[in-house]
């Protein structure tokens, strides 16, 4: 039973860590589409 806790801890976290990487690189995209714009 603890095994399985632990592994559903684990899968859990890393779905977040690869959450908040994606949320990381869409910022990062919207960042250099405005500094695009703002250099025309």
């Amino acid at each position: 039973m603890k095994k399985i806790f632990a592994l559903l801890i684990c899968a859990l976290v890393m779905t977040a860590c690869n959450t908040v990487q994606g949320i990381g690189k869409d910022v990062k995209k919207a960042g250099e589409v405005v500094e695009g714009a703002g250099k025309k």
